[in-house]
């Protein structure tokens, strides 16, 4: 699939956003340069192979093939709105920019736009609350499931108190890394650990400063909320310090291979969240033989079956069922993005209906609505094999405090509200 400039995407934009189109148009905002090209690119390739698999297999989705249109953002927030501005007007029903300073840029311009934004266990965490971020969807997850997930695992490993424990955060210092610390304050306060902020600059290549401190510091834990290199050099530089592998835990984005495998053996026992479970899934020979051995993978091939891969095919399976949703309800296979936003609305994600599209346990089951636009919250936790080169699930799903999560996600979707005119309520 070659990848649009914007330059010629720009020729359509005269198109009207809202018509509907005689395929089903996929922009892909990718980013497979600059130094967060290693997570950006396994979740591209996911995410248009499994499209690509629809359309070889099935045809699409009611008859209707999808179209992808990527367009290359190189993780820059401006360059992400040129590629939502030239893109949209192809009819495109659904964006998901895989990064929380574009969300943030795009979140007015989906809502006057009525197109659906999808930002999968990343983003505005307060757009959860469906009355009044109507177009922005965040499920099956969100940040603040993340660390509250994070601080129940901690909890069930000592003996259900963190009393006197030392918690440090190391994030990137953006929007993105700054989006957990609101809720690991209200639950240091509820559960009495010691928490402490330990911010780290774009693109994080340097990081020994913080490293030492973390040294002279001696936490008992470290979660990190990290992204492209950055991960790669914590993970180094925690292990030049001698700091134990099994006490640090990553967020979602900062447990792919890629983020252990330079670090040899020295990465052994590391930890993170996942949103989604990895593992052999049956999708995959479909993809294999329909989509790679047809040459029409959207990458080389080599990123079949890994956490970010799969994670992006998982985004587009979500993506496929809300068409066939929009579908059903309206009574028609060439929908518009209005009525895409009606489909993702209205989804429900089953155990049976994954293990139907050969992705069985990929995620959790969910439902989503109006009140609710940010799924289960869980996730599990997983562990860095270095010898057999691959991660092990330690738990099964873990649901987050709902009691922390949902009064700050009101409190903050109110305030967005009040600023920006906005009356709660579904329509």
């Amino acid at each position: 699939m070659k990848i649009k400039t914007l330059a010629a995407l720009a020729l359509s934009s005269a198109l009207v956003a809202g018509s509907a189109a005689a395929d089903l148009v996929i922009p892909d905002l990718s980013y497979r340069t600059g130094p967060y090209a290693a997570g950006g690119t396994p979740v591209s390739d996911g995410y248009q192979d499994y499209f690509n698999m629809l359309n070889a297999r099935d045809g699409g989705v009611g008859g209707v093939p999808f179209r992808i249109v990527e367009c290359e953002t190189g993780y820059n927030t401006e360059k992400g709105v040129e590629c939502y501005e030239a893109t949209k007007g192809e009819g495109a029903l659904i964006y998901q920019p895989l990064s929380t300073g574009i969300t943030y840029q795009l979140i007015p311009k989906v809502t006057a736009d009525n197109i659906p934004l999808h930002t999968m266990g990343y983003g505005r965490t307060s757009a959860a609350n469906g009355e009044i971020f109507r177009n922005v969807f965040n499920y099956p997850a969100n940040y603040w499931d993340a660390a509250s997930v994070a601080v129940n695992y901690l909890l069930d490993e000592n003996g259900g108190s963190l009393d006197g424990k030392t918690i440090a955060l190391v994030y990137h210092n953006s929007a993105y890394g700054k989006e957990p610390i609101r809720t690991l304050e209200a639950l240091s306060e509820m559960h009495g650990f010691d928490f402490t902020q330990i911010a780290v600059d774009h693109p994080g290549q340097e990081q020994k400063s913080q490293w030492l401190q973390i040294r002279r510091e001696r936490p008992d834990y470290v979660l990190m909320w990290g992204w492209g290199v950055m991960n790669q050099v914590a993970v180094q530089e925690a292990a030049n310090i001698g700091f134990p592998m099994e006490n640090f835990i990553g967020n979602w984005w900062s447990g792919a291979e890629h983020d252990v495998t330079p670090a040899g053996m020295a990465a052994d026992g590391y930890k993170s969240l996942n949103m989604n479970r990895v593992g052999d899934l049956a999708v995959f020979d479909d993809i294999k033989t329909l989509v790679h051995d047809a040459g029409n993978a959207a990458g080389d091939g080599s990123n079949l079956g890994s956490v970010l891969y799969t994670r992006g095919m998982y985004a587009a399976m979500l993506a496929a069922e809300a068409v066939a949703k929009a579908q059903e309800i309206h009574g028609v296979a060439e929908i518009t993005p209005a009525m895409m936003r009606d489909g993702m609305e209205a989804l429900e994600i089953t155990e049976e209906r994954m293990a139907e599209l050969g992705m069985a346990g990929v995620g959790p089951a969910f439902s989503v609505s109006c009140a609710d636009h940010g799924g289960s919250g869980l996730g599990i936790v997983q562990q860095w094999d270095a010898a057999a080169g691959n991660w092990v699930a330690l738990t099964d799903y873990i649901a987050p405090d709902d009691s922390v999560t949902g009064p700050l996600i009101a409190e903050d979707s109110a305030a967005f509200a009040a600023e920006n005119g906005i009356e709660p309520g579904c329509s």
